[in-house]
């Protein structure tokens, strides 16, 4: 199982950035993916998460970015997205791409990439 994120750089305040995550080693549609980040000296944190089984496609933000980030997913590249608008320099953190089973168990981790957002 592989999850390769890219997308991350340094962008000003107010800016956009689009985050990917490329999956393989795994049925695509049996797995939930997330998108969580990490600031300095912060604990990881949820972002956003898309769901499979009975909530197949369903989406969930947390409250911090809802409205500025969208997560989507192309099934047939085995891919997720995660649009993020109107950044700000409190969204600065490794961002991390994940696969499991549900949206509450996560056992496949991708390598992160950092996003710094500049005020």
């Amino acid at each position: 199982v592989q999850l390769q994120a890219s997308g991350g750089g340094l962008v000003q305040a107010g800016g956009s950035l689009r985050l990917a995550c490329v999956t393989s080693g795994f049925i695509f549609d049996d797995y939930a993916i997330g998108w969580f980040r990490q600031a300095p000296g912060k604990e990881r944190e949820g972002v956003s998460c898309i769901s499979r089984g009975d909530g197949y496609g369903n989406t969930d933000y947390a409250d911090s970015v809802k409205g500025r980030f969208t997560i989507s997913s192309d099934n047939i590249k085995g891919a997720v997205y995660l649009q993020m608008s109107n950044l700000k320099p409190e969204d600065t953190a490794v961002y991390y791409c994940a696969a499991g089973p549900s949206t509450v168990q996560f056992n496949y981790w991708g390598q992160g990439t950092l996003v710094t957002v500049s005020s």
